[in-house]
C-alpha cells in the first residue's frame, strides 16, 4: 500500500471519525479542524483556522491559565488525558473528554499539538442528574420517620437511613455489604422463633410484601422493638437489582393494643377475669363438653359479710377486702382454671376438666379460706364468709348461660340456707325449682313495666288514739297475661332476686307523685287532708341506687308534690343491710319534708342498736309480734318495749298484723298510735 494511498485514508477517517480532530501549532493556534470539532464547538473550518484555542473553546474563566497548560503540555512529550468545560461558538457550555499527543518531529522536537476530543456533555448531565437525584434521595430517606434499608440483589445492605441506624444499632458504614438477616434480625414476639426474613418473602413474591405479624426486631445492642415491616423489590429493566425495606417502631401502639385488650378482658381493681371474658371462657368449656363429653364446673361465690365491711369502713376498705381475696383464692387453684370477678362481692370460678365431686372439694377447700380469713382495717377485723353454688357443665347443659344460671341460683340457695356453705345446683331440688320459677317470672315481670300493667292498690293505717289522722299504705299488684291480678307474694321476691326492685319502685313513685294533686289529695274528705299521709314501700336495691334520689327529687319537682304528705318505708334488715345509704337517703329526703317509716321493726337482732342512728318519724312494729300479743306474754312484752322506745325517742308507731278486736284493744292499752291489718281494714283497688 502507497504512502499516499495511507494519507488518504487516515485524512477520511479523521473526517468521519466522531470524535473531534484537532491539530495546533506551538502557539495554541488551530492548523486542522474536522467536520467533528465543526460540530461540537460551532466553528467551521474556514472559522476555526489560525484562531487561538482559548479564544474560541474555553470559558473565559480558563483563559490565564492557557499558556501554563499548554507549556506543561509541551515539555511532556506524552499523551495527555483530561476532562475538561469548553464553550460553543453560541456560548453553551460543554463538558468534553481530551486526549492531547504532542508532535515530535524525526529530530525530536515538538512541532504541535494533535487533540481528540469527545462531547460528554450528555453523560455530565446523566450523572449530575443521577446525583442530584440521590442526594435528593438520601435527604428524603433521612427527613422521613419511617426506618429503611436497601439491599442488593444479593441481599447485601446498600444503606441505612438514620432511624433505621437507631433502630438496628448499626451505622451505615459499618452495615453496607452485610447481609441483611446480620443487621436486621427479627423473632416472633408470642415464641421468639425467628420471622423469615423480608428479602426472601420480597424476592419469592416477586412484589411487594406486608409485615410479619407481631414481628420483634433484636437490634445489635440486644434491644427488643414491636415493628411493623414492608418490603418492595427495586426493579431496572424489568430485573430485581435489590430489595427496599421499611420499617417502624409500634412498641407503644402494641403496648397500648395490649393494655386495652387486657383491660377489656379484665377486672381493674381485682386483675382478675371480668364477666365478659369470663362468658366467652365458659361458652367455649361448653362447647367441649358437648363435641368431647368432657366435663367440667363452675363454682359461683358470693361473700357473705361484704356489705359490713363496706358500711362500716368505706368502700375503700371494700375495694381492698376484695383485692386481697382475689389473690387468695388465686393462689389455691390450679394454673388450668379460671377465677373471674363477676361483679360486686361475686366471683365465678371455672373448673376445667373436673367431675362435680372433685368440684366439691375444691369448692369446701375455698369455702374454709376464706371462712380461716380475716381482715383487718385501721385495727378492726372482720371474719369473712363465703356461700358457693356449684353446676355441672357437661354435655347435657342446656347452654353456658343457663350453666351459669344455675350456679347463680344454687348460690342463692346457699345464702338463704344459712351462709357460709355450698349448694349444687340439681333439677329434682325443690329450692331450684322455685328459684327457676322466678327467672320465667322475670320476662313476665319485665314485660309488665313495660305495658304499664300493674296496679295500686291502699291499705288503711288507723289511728288507735283517735286522732285526725288519715294514713294510707301503698301497696302494688301486677296483671298476668289474662289480666288477672297476682299478689306481691307470687313476682315481687323475683323482682328482688334479678335486680327489678328499682324500676318497681320508680313505676310506684312516678303514678303516686303523678296522682298526687289530682287524684290521690281530692279523694280525702276536705277537713283530713292536711293530716293525710301515703306510705310508700323502697327496696333494699333502690336504698344502693345512686340515682334513685335525684330521681325522687325530680319527680316531686315534676308534679309539685307537697312533701308532707309522702312517707317511704323502709325495712328494718334492708336498713340494717345498707346503713350507710340509708342514713345519706333518709337525710337528704326528710330535708325535703318527706317522712320515714321503719317496717318490720323487732324482726332483727339489733334493732335498738341501729334505731339511733335511723332518723325515722314511723316504727311499724312487726306483725309476727304483734298477732300474737293476745296469748304470748313475750310478745306483748317485746310489744310494749319496742312501743315504750318509740314514744321516748318521739317516733311514732305503727302495730301489723291486726287481725281482730282483742289486738287492738291490747295495742291500745299498750299505747300503741296506729293500727294496720285485716282487722283494720283489706287492700282497695286505689290507683290503675
Amino acid at each position: 500500500m502507497s504512502d499516499t494511498t495511507l494519507e488518504q485514508r487516515l485524512a477520511l477517517h479523521v473526517q468521519q471519525t466522531p470524535l473531534a480532530v484537532i491539530e495546533w501549532d506551538l502557539d495554541f493556534r488551530v492548523i486542522d479542524w474536522n467536520p467533528s470539532a465543526a460540530r461540537i464547538f460551532g466553528y467551521s473550518y474556514e472559522e476555526a483556522i489560525n484562531q487561538y484555542a482559548a479564544d474560541i473553546i474555553l470559558p473565559e474563566a480558563a483563559r490565564p491559565f492557557v499558556s501554563q497548560v499548554w507549556q506543561a503540555l509541551l515539555e511532556k512529550k506524552g499523551g495527555q488525558r483530561s476532562t475538561n468545560s469548553n464553550v460553543t461558538k453560541q456560548g453553551r457550555l460543554i463538558h468534553c473528554e481530551w486526549y492531547n499527543t504532542p508532535l515530535v518531529n524525526p529530530s525530536g522536537h515538538v512541532i504541535g499539538v494533535t487533540s481528540l476530543v469527545q462531547n460528554i456533555t450528555r453523560q455530565k448531565e446523566n450523572e449530575q442528574a443521577l446525583a442530584e437525584a440521590k442526594e435528593r434521595a438520601e435527604v428524603t430517606l433521612h427527613s422521613i420517620g419511617d426506618a429503611v434499608i436497601t439491599t442488593d440483589a444479593a441481599g447485601r445492605v446498600d444503606y441505612l437511613n438514620p432511624v433505621a441506624e437507631k433502630l438496628t444499632g448499626w451505622t451505615n458504614k459499618e452495615a453496607v455489604g452485610k447481609k441483611l438477616p446480620e443487621v436486621f434480625h427479627i423473632v416472633n414476639e408470642l415464641n421468639g422463633e425467628v420471622l423469615i426474613n423480608p428479602l426472601e418473602r420480597c424476592l419469592n413474591a416477586a412484589g411487594i410484601v406486608d409485615n410479619a405479624s407481631q414481628a420483634l426486631l433484636i437490634s445489635r445492642q440486644g434491644y427488643r422493638i414491636s415493628i411493623e415491616d414492608s418490603a418492595a423489590p427495586i426493579v431496572l429493566n424489568k430485573e430485581i437489582i435489590g430489595v427496599v425495606l421499611v420499617f417502624h417502631d409500634v412498641t407503644k401502639t402494641r403496648e397500648l393494643s395490649k393494655r386495652l385488650s387486657w383491660q377489656a378482658s379484665h377486672d381493674s381493681l381485682t386483675a382478675l377475669v371480668n364477666r365478659r371474658e369470663f362468658d366467652r371462657l365458659l361458652s367455649l368449656l361448653h362447647a367441649d363438653a358437648c363435641e368431647h363429653r368432657h366435663q367440667h364446673a363452675l363454682l359461683y361465690l358470693d361473700l357473705d359479710q361484704f356489705k359490713l365491711v363496706n358500711d362500716t369502713c368505706g368502700h375503700i376498705a371494700g375495694d381492698e377486702l376484695l383485692k386481697q381475696l382475689a389473690v387468695l383464692l388465686q393462689e389455691n387453684i390450679r394454673g388450668s382454671d379460671t377465677l373471674a370477678r363477676l361483679g360486686g362481692d361475686e366471683f365465678g370460678l371455672l373448673l376445667d376438666q373436673t367431675a362435680i365431686e372433685q368440684a366439691m372439694v375444691v369448692a369446701n377447700n375455698l369455702r374454709e379460706i376464706v371462712k380461716k380469713f380475716r381482715f383487718v382495717w385501721q385495727e378492726k377485723t372482720f371474719d369473712i364468709g363465703v356461700s358457693v353454688g356449684l353446676a355441672a357443665i357437661t354435655e347435657s347443659s342446656e347452654s353456658a348461660s343457663a350453666v351459669l344460671t344455675y350456679a347463680d341460683i344454687a348460690c342463692y340457695a346457699a345464702k338463704e340456707l344459712g351462709r357460709n356453705r355450698i349448694h349444687v345446683y340439681g333439677v329434682d331440688d325443690a329450692e331450684m325449682n322455685q328459684r327457676h320459677g322466678q327467672m320465667h317470672q322475670v320476662a313476665s315481670i319485665t314485660q309488665a313495666l313495660k305495658d304499664d300493667r300493674f296496679q295500686l292498690y291502699a291499705q288503711d293505717i288507723q289511728s288507735i288514739t283517735n286522732k285526725q289522722f288519715c294514713h294510707k299504705e301503698i301497696l302494688i299488684r301486677m296483671l298476668d297475661a289474662d289480666d288477672c291480678i297476682m299478689a306481691p307474694g307470687s313476682f315481687l321476691p323475683a323482682a328482688e332476686r334479678y335486680s327489678l326492685m328499682p324500676e318497681i319502685d320508680r313505676w310506684v313513685i312516678h303514678q303516686c307523685f303523678a296522682s298526687l294533686n289530682t287524684i290521690m289529695l281530692p279523694a280525702i274528705a276536705e277537713e283530713m287532708r292536711e293530716a293525710v299521709l301515703f306510705n310508700i314501700n323502697l327496696s333494699g336495691a333502690s336504698l344502693n341506687d345512686d340515682r334513685f334520689l335525684q330521681y325522687v327529687l325530680t319527680e316531686a319537682d315534676r308534679y309539685n308534690v307537697a312533701c308532707q304528705h309522702i312517707c317511704f318505708e323502709i325495712t328494718e334488715t334492708m336498713a340494717v343491710a345498707n346503713l350507710v345509704a340509708t342514713r345519706n337517703l333518709i337525710k337528704q329526703l326528710k330535708a325535703r319534708g318527706f317522712l320515714f317509716a321503719l317496717d318490720d321493726f323487732g324482726s332483727g337482732v339489733s334493732s335498738f342498736a341501729y334505731l339511733k342512728n335511723l332518723d325515722v318519724d314511723f316504727l311499724k312494729i312487726d306483725g309476727m309480734l304483734v298477732k300474737d300479743i293476745v296469748n304470748d306474754a313475750v310478745s306483748h312484752s317485746m310489744v310494749s318495749a319496742i312501743n315504750q322506745i318509740g314514744q321516748v325517742m318521739g317516733i311514732q308507731t305503727i302495730a301489723e298484723f291486726v287481725e281482730n278486736e282483742e289486738i287492738l284493744k291490747k295495742l291500745k292499752l299498750i299505747g300503741v298510735d296506729f293500727a294496720q291489718g285485716f282487722g283494720i281494714s283489706k287492700p282497695e283497688h286505689y290507683i290503675n
